[in-house]
């Protein structure tokens, strides 16, 4: 029988809890509300013809490159911020190289760099989820090849200074260092275009958050140009199909859309951190479009009560540190306020009237 490479058959299984979804989806950090009417409008006009086709990614890219103020050459579409991971991953590490992570994060960091066989170097955050930069930049080594971190951070919400994260990329000049920004419409601060000062820094981008089409897998990973023509060699040239490149200049354009989401989704993170403040909840304060909490032993129940509720809820219990933790996405105002009131209703249900000490 075909056997499997060792690093393949020894990595962990990650299975996203993609069960029944119905409700409301505060579980996935996805927008809320959906995407604009006007990559709706797009789907709608998509023919026989227009499928046939082999997908084109170069009018994309512009369309990209000039909405984030970069170059062409400094950019490369991907088939989600997973692709982008995954691209640099087999172009920089071999087998016995390190790959350093802070956790808890997301997942997919360690399972890339796993696969290629690269000792993955697990740094657990700071107190309170904060960025352990001295850590890392003491893990830092001659076979440090990759250093992955999510700015803000995924599940946590916590955000890395970006003096602190130019440091560490000063620190590794042998290694490619990812900044994830999937989030960075939430938090509004970016180290881009830092790369062309420093020209192994990466940086990623989504439009599966704020822009609401994680069903098309579109994401973004930018950097120095000479190194983007090398990832290159190793990305599919029809990585994106043809329905996700048309609607993309749709959602580019709609800036209004994204404003709108986002402060509706910046006022409802407030609404729910002062809501979990006001019962004595204890959570992590947040740059991102969701907030964790803990609630020791009435995590199960709240998560099982809430879904009663008609709203869905993430468990990250099985992320380091995060026991008995709850992951919960906001969106636009009408689902904040549902989620709050259902909260409440819940709270109340369980018996939760003091406060959950950790």
């Amino acid at each position: 029988m075909l056997k499997p490479r060792e690093a393949v058959r020894t990595l962990k299984e990650y299975h996203p809890p993609l069960g029944d979804r119905n409700g409301l989806r505060s579980d996935f950090n996805e927008n809320t509300s959906g995407c604009s009417p006007r990559v709706l409008r797009k789907l709608r006009e998509l023919d026989g013809d227009s499928l046939a086709r082999y997908p084109v990614r170069e009018p994309g890219e512009r369309a990209v490159a000039a909405a984030f103020g970069v170059s062409p050459e400094e950019l490369l579409l991907t088939n989600g911020t997973d692709e982008a991971i995954h691209l640099i991953c087999e172009t920089y590490l071999e087998p016995g190289d390190e790959a350093l992570v802070v956790v808890p994060t997301f997942a997919m960091y360690e399972i890339y760099a796993a696969a290629t066989g690269a000792r993955v170097v697990s740094i657990p955050a700071g107190q309170d989820f904060t960025f352990p930069t001295a850590d890392v930049l003491a893990a830092i080594t001659s076979r440090t090849r990759f250093i992955a971190v999510a700015n803000p951070n995924n599940p946590t919400g916590a955000f890395a200074s970006l003096p602190d994260l130019i440091g560490i990329a000063k620190a590794a000049p042998d290694a490619a260092v990812l900044i994830d920004e999937a989030y960075f419409e939430f938090s509004g601060e970016t180290i881009a275009p830092q790369w062309r000062e420093l020209p192994d820094l990466f940086v990623s981008r989504t439009f599966s958050k704020a822009y609401g089409m994680a069903g098309l897998r579109i994401g973004v990973l930018m950097g120095n140009t000479d190194q983007m023509r090398v990832l290159r060699r190793a990305s599919s040239p029809y990585n994106l199909n043809s329905v996700a490149l048309a609607c993309l200049p749709e959602a580019l354009g709609d800036k209004g859309f994204i404003s709108n989401y986002v402060d509706q989704a910046l006022d409802g993170r407030h609404q729910l951190e002062s809501e979990l403040e006001a019962w004595g909840v204890r959570f992590w304060p947040s740059r991102a479009n969701f907030v964790l909490m803990y609630l020791g032993e009435h995590c199960k129940e709240f998560i099982s009560a809430m879904r009663a509720h008609g709203i869905l809820v993430r468990d990250r219990s099985s992320d380091p540190g995060c026991k008995d933790c709850i992951r919960i996405t906001v969106g636009i105002r009408e689902h904040n306020q549902r989620l709050v009131t259902s909260l409440r209703e819940v709270f109340s249900e369980i018996g939760l009237r003091q406060k959950v000490a950790r």
